[in-house]
């Protein structure tokens, strides 16, 4: 099968599922996202350990699997909680986890127990954290109706595609000059302002084509939405880029047809979450 056609249906299939996971909250969110959190701290921690030898990484495989399980069900429980005691539990969950982490470094025979501690650490920071609170960004826009607060993320994940949609098309027709050449050659200024231009144009439509849904943010707020959204999703791509090119990999993995891994899908989402929710916080304070 045509890369490019391959690409398209595994994209159309990616959409979809973040669609009807927002759309219909519950379990069945929570089974998605646990799923998606679960695919990349395993790519993650898959990366960190690349160059090391066979038997290091056959050490590592439990403590990996342990990781793995321990994110989607966090997450899980998280996302189809929503705001409820599920999310304490979710964050109860992870405190006891890190606490008893590294004495379980005590029981095993790694030559590096200090970063694997760090490995285990970082992969939820990095990535089951930032997750977790994904069903806050609806409580801005929940107080108006529960319809808002689910079209307040569908808009989050939609500018996020916009961005990377506009900063392609423009980074192709006109991208001239290098944005971080080290990190990712094939960004652009160009491409970024491309980004923030499509992101935020869409804050500004979804204002005035759906009044009822988005009638607790202005279009002006809507539009800063969007503009944080542009520069973070390419702060979380630069961020993944850096851990790939430093382990020597091209892609976070193989579970994405066309796209690579799961952590190459979502890793703009990792910093746009605590990104957005802050900008929605300190905007409702004004």
């Amino acid at each position: 099968m045509n890369n490019l056609v391959l690409r398209a249906l595994t994209g159309a299939v990616y959409v979809c599922l973040i669609c009807a996971a927002v759309i219909l909250k519950g379990w069945i969110a929570g089974i998605i996202f646990g799923f998606m959190a679960g695919a990349a701290v395993n790519e993650f921690i898959t990366l960190a350990w690349n160059k090391e030898s066979e038997e290091a990484k056959a050490r590592h495989k439990r403590l990996r699997l342990a990781d793995t399980l321990l994110s989607g069900a966090i997450v899980g429980q998280a996302v189809a909680t929503g705001l409820g005691t599920g999310l304490f539990v979710a964050f109860g969950l992870l405190f006891l986890y890190l606490i008893v982490r590294p004495v379980v470094e005590l029981y095993t025979r790694e030559d590096a127990p200090v970063r694997s501690i760090a490995l285990s650490y970082m992969a939820h920071v990095y990535i089951t954290v930032p997750l977790c609170f994904l069903p806050c960004i609806s409580a801005f826009g929940g107080h108006h109706s529960p319809v808002s607060g689910i079209a307040l993320t569908l808009a989050v994940f939609v500018m996020i595609w916009l961005s990377d949609t506009g900063a392609y098309l423009v980074g192709s027709a006109i991208g001239r000059h290098k944005l971080f050449p080290r990190i990712s050659p094939a960004k652009s200024w160009e491409g970024f302002a491309g980004g923030v231009l499509f992101a935020t144009l869409s804050g500004l439509a979804a204002s005035y084509a759906f009044p009822d849904w988005f009638g607790a943010l202005s279009p002006a707020r809507l539009c800063g939405l969007g503009l944080t959204v542009a520069i973070f999703s390419t702060w979380g791509d630069l961020v993944e880029s850096l851990i790939k090119r430093s382990t020597g990999v091209k892609d976070s993995g193989r579970l994405l047809p066309g796209h690579g891994g799961m952590l190459d899908r979502i890793d703009s989402l990792l910093l746009v979450i605590p990104a957005s929710l802050a900008y929605l916080f300190l905007t409702d304070m004004l």
